[in-house]
């Protein structure tokens, strides 16, 4: 199916006969009785008793047909398990806003979206927002369990506990340097040996003396160069090296590689590759449209070069800038959770267990129904009709992705490439390691502000580095940065110590 406006990632698909066998297996495993999931597994028990209603809050867009396709998703879960299920959206910009409404005032829900960047997955679990999930996992999501890499569960633990379900998808991140290839073809210029910032230098100036309508440099206020460096919390300067041993935090700014990389940003920012405005520009979407540009910097998966290609109408490629590293905030992308107002944890874990083992509820929460929103054109090949201009989900969104069907244009071995990508990921050295501010948590708010002043000016180039890091780091001191890699420290080395 033609997604071109999704993002599509990993999976390993599972039998869904074995899922539920072993799910209904509760009373072997010390659990509770599980005979309503054991006859809701042969769709006996849909047909005798009132099916349960759960209810699910996901980000994006609302679409036209949600209820339709709801509908349809209804009565295959009824026969599968028992429950009927009604999707609430809520669009990407108020989707943080009304989840804390909603949860903080006790609004009826089951399963929710969380993410590292959205409705914050660590700190709603430790705020109790979230239903404690580790003996559900157990029980109705053994399928769950056997699907992921286990760094998945393993990195999204908040003291110890799982409070969602990541999905399954890419697992490292590592960060590459993408490129318009017709400017590439059109000066014969070779990107086999470009890796670090530096050797970008002679192919930005050929650009910016050649095409002077193009960008050399795509960069706005959300970059960063890249450093070999774990931060604590993103875009705060306190980190742990790439291969530590010892776990010593540092300010990043005070580091040989940062000094680097901001000297060399502001030295592209004078020369002109990069745009005047960076430090204020929100996105770099129109820029990308428009094809005025020579390279930037994004996060890579399996044949992500096909994707941005096809998102903007002319050939993209890559080359890597970093290796892949399995970070807290990777494999916190895309979550489900339940919520813990939820009167239907184990209906709900049933659910997600069978939306993350069951290639046909998958693709019909993906892509919609069949033959009106989407056709088969093989096993696992799909492609989109006029109608699914009314069921555009974002399939990152929505579970584990590895089981979504392939498009047209996709190989065969699609899903073995990512697992492949998956097995060569490395750990971050904090994958695992969550943060609690309730102790510096004023600190962080002054922090925060000195950040707001300096970070984006920095990071892009915009101004200079010699005057003013010394500047920043005298006034993140200030603000109490100090008081906070202390309290950082002290939770770090206690999780290493109980970690062994």
């Amino acid at each position: 199916m033609a997604r071109s406006k999704k993002s599509l990632f990993a999976l390993l698909s599972l039998m869904l006969v074995l899922t539920l066998a072993l799910s209904a297996c509760g009373d072997k495993n010390g659990g509770k009785n599980d005979s309503k999931s054991g006859e809701a597994a042969s769709g006996e028990g849909s047909k005798n008793e009132k099916p349960v209603e759960l209810l699910w809050y996901t980000i994006g867009t609302p679409q036209k047909d949600t209820d339709r396709v709801m509908e349809e998703v209804s009565k295959y879960t009824k026969e599968k398990i028992g429950v009927t299920v009604k999707m609430k959206q809520i669009d990407w910009g108020d989707y943080n806003q009304k989840m804390q409404v909603m949860t903080a005032s006790g609004e009826p829900m089951d399963i929710l979206f969380t993410a590292s960047w959205a409705f914050d997955y660590v700190q709603n679990a430790r705020k109790g927002a979230f239903y404690e999930i580790d003996d559900l996992l157990k029980k109705e999501g053994k399928g769950i369990v056997d699907a992921l890499d286990p760094a998945f569960l393993e990195g999204t633990k908040v003291n110890g506990h799982n409070y969602g379900i990541p999905a399954n998808k890419e697992l490292p991140a590592q960060e590459v340097w993408r490129f318009n290839k017709q400017l590439l073809d059109k000066y014969n210029l070779d990107i086999s040996k470009v890796y670090s910032l530096e050797s970008l230098e002679p192919m930005l100036k050929t650009i910016k003396e050649k095409e002077k309508d193009v960008t050399p440099f795509a960069v706005d206020k959300n970059y960063g160069p890249y450093v070999p460096y774990d931060y604590v919390i993103e875009k705060m300067p306190l980190a742990v090296k790439v291969g530590t041993t010892d776990y010593k935090l540092v300010n990043v700014l005070e580091t040989p590689e940062m000094k680097q990389a901001l000297a060399t940003m502001h030295k592209y920012y004078k020369a002109g590759y990069i745009p005047t405005e960076a430090a204020t520009i929100s996105s770099l979407t129109d820029l990308q449209a428009s094809g005025k540009w020579f390279t930037d910097r994004a996060t890579t998966q399996p044949l992500a070069d096909n994707l941005w290609s096809a998102n903007n109408g002319y050939p993209v490629i890559s080359t890597p800038a970093s290796e892949a590293l399995i970070y807290n905030w990777s494999v916190m992308g895309s979550m489900q959770a339940i919520s813990a107002n939820s009167e239907h944890p184990e209906k709900a874990m049933e659910f997600l267990n069978l939306l993350n083992t069951d290639p046909v509820l998958r693709n019909m929460v993906d892509s919609g129904i069949e033959n009106v929103h989407f056709k088969k054109v093989g096993d696992n090949v799909a492609e989109n009709l006029p109608e699914s201009k009314n069921y555009d989900m974002p399939t990152f969104s929505l579970g584990n992705v590895m089981l979504t069907y392939l498009t047209p244009a996709d190989p065969a071995d699609k899903w073995e490439q990512f697992k492949t990508f998956n097995d060569t990921g490395k750990p971050a050295p904090l994958l695992g390691f969550n943060f609690d501010p309730t102790n510096v948590a004023t600190e962080i708010a002054a922090v925060n502000n000195v950040k707001e002043e300096f970070w984006a000016p920095l990071m892009t180039g915009t101004v200079d580095p010699e005057k003013y890091v010394p500047q920043a780091i005298e006034k993140f001191k200030a603000a109490g940065l100090d008081k906070i890699m202390e309290e950082a420290q002290r939770q770090i080395d206690e999780w290493r110590a109980a970690n062994k």
